[in-house]
């Protein structure tokens, strides 16, 4: 029997031997976990993601550290897909779930970038591994998340929020705080959000 040490360390291995190539979509698959092609579940195989939903998937790879994150494979979160591809030309699109959408975000003090489409093996924030009291409040002000929240090596956090919502995101940290509008609202809806800016 394999342990996951060992899975890990596999995995860790072939990331390393992948090269980025650009994404190309050329649909959205809407249910299951069907990636569309052959390769796509190849793909999904080999990066030792096989029988993982595209939520479990998403999660794995936000918490990775730094050094362990397949910067030579684009891992590119949509609103309603999570699509992956490598430098063969091979792509794997997971639907996410109907009812939960996800964003990440990167709470920052000087430094940030412009983001919509949240990449989870290249984007970075200025404030990793960091506690941040985090509260979404839906438009009658009752809360959907308040939790103390710790952003991932990476300098985002996540969250799995409802769909079709138009929220409210504050995000504290001792006397500093900042507060935006979020909406989990069709296609267009962001999945990255690098506006955060925190002040006393």
């Amino acid at each position: 029997m394999t342990s996951p040490s060992t899975t890990a360390i596999a995995r860790r291995a072939l990331f390393a031997g992948l090269t980025l190539t650009p994404l190309v979509l050329v649909g959205c698959a809407s249910t299951g976990t069907d990636t569309g092609s052959a390769s796509g579940n190849d793909l999904l195989r080999d990066l030792g993601f096989d029988g993982m939903n595209g939520r479990e998937i998403i999660d794995e790879l936000e918490a990775l550290p730094i050094d362990q994150r397949p910067a030579d494979v684009l891992a590119a979160v949509h609103p309603d897909e999570l699509a992956l591809s490598d430098a063969s030309g091979r792509e794997a699109r997971i639907p996410l779930p109907d009812e939960e959408f996800y964003v990440s975000v990167a709470p920052f003090l000087e430094v940030t970038h412009d983001c919509h489409v949240h990449s989870l093996t290249t984007c970075t924030g200025e404030l990793p591994d960091q506690n941040f009291e985090v509260l979404v409040t839906d438009a009658s002000g009752e809360a959907l998340l308040e939790h103390v929240i710790t952003t991932n090596p990476n300098g985002f956090f996540g969250m799995w929020l409802p769909r079709d919502r138009s929220l409210t995101l504050t995000c504290s940290q001792d006397d500093m705080s900042a507060t935006t509008a979020l909406s989990t609202r069709g296609d267009e809806a962001a999945t990255c959000l690098t506006t955060l800016q925190l002040t006393a």
